[in-house]
């Protein structure tokens, strides 16, 4: 079973960055420091759920409380895709993390606790849904004021 879970991690680490390169240069660029901004927020909430004992990762190639192959995987590249595809269209990049956000703390999260890659414990799969559902709109305006920052005034006549 162990040879499995290790398996699946790792699948569940390279995978998802084999769709990278479909993303384009500009892009991944241009969203880089959103999806590292939201995967250090991951990362630290991670630590704060391991104290409050709200899940337990029961991952097998990141021993600890933060499931990188989840963070640094699945998690990491979807920001940069659902960015790529609806950034500058709020309501689209809302129903699409919506959906995609359901799935992530529903059908998968109960995939992944009954493989035994994590545990959910004093948090529930809705809770974790609505986190998500609260940081993309958190990461948006993060996003949004990047651009805004890095652009640069029209020339006065």
């Amino acid at each position: 079973m162990q040879n499995k879970k290790k398996s699946f991690s790792t699948a569940m680490l390279i995978i998802p960055w084999l769709t990278v390169p479909f993303i384009g240069k500009t892009a991944f660029f241009r969203f880089l420091p959103v999806a590292s901004f939201v995967n250090l927020f991951i990362s630290i909430l991670s630590l704060i759920a391991n104290r409050k004992n709200w899940w337990k990762n029961k991952n097998p190639l990141s021993p600890g409380p933060i499931d990188f192959s989840y963070i640094l995987g699945p998690f990491y590249v979807a920001t940069l895709w659902i960015f790529k595809l609806s950034y500058g269209n709020f309501p689209k990049y809302l129903l699409l993390n919506i959906l995609l956000d359901f799935i992530n703390a529903f059908p998968l999260g109960q995939i992944w606790e009954r493989m035994g890659i994590f545990k959910f414990k004093k948090m529930k799969h809705v809770t974790w849904y609505l986190i998500c559902v609260l940081l993309s709109i958190i990461i948006y305006a993060y996003q949004y004021t990047v651009e805004k920052s890095i652009k640069k005034p029209e020339p006065q006549d």
